[in-house]
């Protein structure tokens, strides 16, 4: 980094890491409007219209919305994935992000991705592709579909994207600050698992990229071996061409860190930029475009991958609006009360006209219907409401 540079991200540590959110752009269709409790004081994350730095970080398990996917729990750095689409993409796609768990980068992709785009949101290890699942079935988007694949399956069946996003297993480096944890887990020996571990998977996902498509690469950590070195052998043994991403200077991201490089870069730093630590790097596949139907990449994988559904009821169901409390409990797993005159069968639990989750209504109770693996394990209640959002 240089000594400068380094020395203001060690006095970042003596800083609290910021908390942001990204609101789900569904909530601003149909002329509602949404605004930030004032009591949080937000202000806006420069590089992605949705996001929004919060001061201070609430108790977020005990907020409905929440829960209901009206707003995403992100660290700010990785909002500027929407800032990159935004400013690449402007026709429908097929965009496949590739080790997507938790499910961050993909909900900012799909609210950002033109009208009849599609994504296929996957994750190779088994539990985090449930807690991807949650995430996305939470967020609400059609044309997503959650899988459970390693890379090379993907090249395997033969399916092909216009954007993939390769945001790939690395070292860490820059989550120092917001999990400290992550730097007794860090080792020289992992680096150099991490790098050729990163080669492997894009070379999977090149196969699988459509010529003239879109390649993201981004890592959280700031070794040139696992970023700039990697890029550099993109560019040398893959056809590829890298793309400028136009930033603010306000915005203070660090370009190349390699000595002789100076492909087109960003790079966050705490201390430096108000996020925690990114790579990101976008290369387009040199190549004649066109000339694939659209949603291929769906139907690819309906036929040939592990595709994740949950259990949910679907359709229209008749809803019943629940107080604060009412909506904990339901989020708990506890079963329900509902008025008299409730119809019987499945009903949505709503809060603030937004919904949340099923019941079945038997009459003289209504049977949660929340999966197991989304609720609320604590019995504690907050002593005061807690709302980050108005609607």
């Amino acid at each position: 980094m240089g000594e400068e540079r380094f020395n203001r991200y060690l006095e970042a540590f003596n800083e609290e890491a910021p908390t942001s959110i990204r609101l789900n752009p569904h909530l601003s269709q149909g002329g509602k409007s949404v605004n930030l409790t004032a009591c949080l004081s937000p202000s806006e994350v420069p590089w992605c219209e949705e996001g929004y730095y919060l001061n201070g970080r609430p108790q977020f398990t005990f907020d409905p919305l929440f829960h209901a996917g009206c707003y995403y729990v992100q660290e700010a750095s990785s909002m500027f994935i929407s800032h990159v689409l935004r400013h690449l993409v402007k026709e429908p796609v097929d965009m496949l992000d590739l080790c997507a768990a938790p499910g961050g980068k993909s909900t900012a992709a799909r609210s950002v991705l033109p009208e009849g785009s599609s994504l296929i949101c996957n994750e190779p290890i088994p539990t985090r592709a449930q807690i991807l699942l949650e995430n996305i079935t939470k967020w609400g988007w059609p044309e997503t579909i959650v899988t459970n694949n390693y890379p090379r399956d993907f090249r395997k069946a033969k399916a092909h994207f216009d954007i993939i996003l390769c945001d790939v297993p690395c070292s860490g480096e820059g989550m120092f600050r917001k999990d400290p944890s992550t730097i007794g887990e860090w080792s020289l020996q992992n680096v150099e698992k991490c790098w050729r571990l990163q080669r492997e998977i894009v070379a999977d996902a090149w196969e699988c990229l459509n010529p003239g498509g879109i390649l993201i690469y981004s890592t959280c950590t700031f070794n040139t071996k696992e970023n700039e070195e990697n890029i550099r052998w993109i560019l040398d043994e893959l056809d590829a061409e890298p793309m400028i991403i136009p930033t603010q200077q306000e915005w203070h991201i660090t370009s190349s860190l390699l000595e002789g490089f100076d492909a087109p870069v960003y790079r966050f730093i705490p201390g430096i930029t108000q996020g925690e630590g990114l790579f990101v790097c976008a290369l387009r596949k040199n190549g004649q475009t066109g000339g694939k139907p659209k949603n291929q990449g769906l139907v690819q994988m309906i036929r040939h991958m592990k595709v994740l559904t949950d259990d949910l009821p679907r359709g229209e169901f008749p809803q019943v609006e629940l107080s604060y409390a009412e909506v904990l409990k339901y989020l708990r797993g506890e079963a329900l009360a509902l008025p008299a005159d409730t119809p019987r069968g499945i009903v949505t639990i709503t809060y603030q006209g937004v919904p949340i989750g099923p019941v079945k209504n038997i009459g003289n109770r209504a049977n949660n219907l929340y999966p197991k693996a989304w609720r609320i394990k604590t019995t504690h209640l907050p002593t005061e409401r807690v709302e980050i959002i108005i609607k």
